[in-house]
């Protein structure tokens, strides 16, 4: 029995091993090309699963064998990095005065076919937030209107502006005078980013907002990755399903690459200047896209915030996918993912920067 025991234990402890190996290769699976290797550029999709599993293994050995403990505890010592932008833990500190608040939301055209006898509840949220810039996507007002976009907004910002990319719009509210915008040019049938160039401080200071290429996913087929997630359909539909999802993402991922590589290049070209790039990404913490804009920048929430910070929370496809990053000019404070407003299919993220 003794015997039996060790070549059990053993085997558990090969399994961890593999599973640390997985967890450190599945982590930095956004530095992977995703126009050469675009299916293994979206392993880090999985990362929460295998994450999971290592923790599980903390656990099991914790109670069965403490001695062991050490392997997990060295996966989670090597997958700091990864982990960490995943899942990152911060002392939370209160924002000093002298910050300017940012807030970064997908809209989803205001929910604008909610109840319109009632004034705009996206637009009132942002309202209360009085945050001192404003970036929006997927703003297009002709769901709501724009008097009412103006009647709600107009008397908390003085400035405004929207740019659009073939029926794709994004807007920018600022307590601060806006100089100019400028399009980050790359190929893309409807998302786009937008440098907007404002006036702060007696400082001009750089604002990119994103909006990059969806998932692209029909509602139908997001009804089919739910039905695959509880569980309610057969064997072979769920290999067909998750094959078609895994190569359809990969591709999703190839056209988002040189999006990201535009809006890298536009930040390296104006480095000196300040900088707040935010907006959605429509990719994860460790996606190719993430990895390449943040590149020389402060990730707002892996340096503040707390937990996984999920903002997209349709369809039972739980990530954060919406950031805010700035340059050395700032110093982040508590930045959050704000889930008390449902009405988009985003969850809004909010920051305090120190300039």
């Amino acid at each position: 029995m003794k015997k039996l025991s060790r070549i059990a234990f053993q085997i558990i402890g090969g399994a961890n091993v593999a599973s640390v190996l997985l967890m450190f290769f599945i982590g930095h699976a956004g530095w992977v090309d995703p126009t050469v290797w675009p299916k293994l550029s979206n392993m880090g999709l999985f990362f929460p699963i295998i994450l999971a599993i290592n923790f599980a293994f903390l656990v099991f050995w914790m109670l069965v064998k403490p001695r062991w403990v050490i392997i997990p505890l060295l996966g989670f010592i090597v997958c700091y990095g990864p982990v960490r932008k995943y899942f990152p833990i911060n002392w939370p500190k209160d924002p000093p005065k002298g910050c300017i608040k940012v807030l970064s939301y997908n809209v989803w055209f205001y929910a604008g076919w909610e109840d319109r006898s009632k004034p705009n509840a996206i637009l009132q949220y942002i309202k209360r937030q009085d945050a001192d810039i404003v970036c929006l996507q997927e703003s297009a007002e002709n769901e709501v209107g724009s008097v009412q976009v103006d009647s709600i907004l107009g008397k908390v910002y003085a400035y405004k502006d929207t740019a659009m990319h073939n029926g794709d719009y994004m807007t920018i509210f600022s307590k601060y005078p806006i100089l100019s915008k400028e399009h980050i040019r790359y190929p893309s049938k409807g998302n786009m980013s937008c440098a907007f160039k404002l006036r702060m401080n007696h400082r001009d200071v750089i604002v990119i907002n994103n909006h990059l290429e969806t998932t692209g996913l029909t509602l139908d087929e997001k009804e089919q990755f739910q039905q695959m997630i509880k569980g309610e359909l057969g064997g072979t539909a769920v290999t067909r399903t998750s094959k078609w999802l895994i190569r359809h993402l990969a591709e999703q991922t190839k056209k988002r690459a040189p999006e990201a590589d535009a809006v890298a290049r536009y930040i390296v070209y104006h480095r000196g200047t300040p900088m707040i790039v935010c907006g959605d990404f429509n990719d994860s913490p460790l996606s190719y896209a993430h990895s390449t804009i943040a590149e020389g920048l402060t990730d707002c929430y892996v340096a503040t915030g707390n937990g996984p910070g999920i903002s997209y929370h349709k369809s039972r496809m739980y990530v954060r996918i919406d950031n805010i990053l700035c340059t050395s000019d700032f110093k982040p404070y508590a930045c959050k993912v704000d889930n008390s407003i449902k009405n988009s299919d985003h969850y809004p993220i909010m920051c305090w920067l120190k300039p």
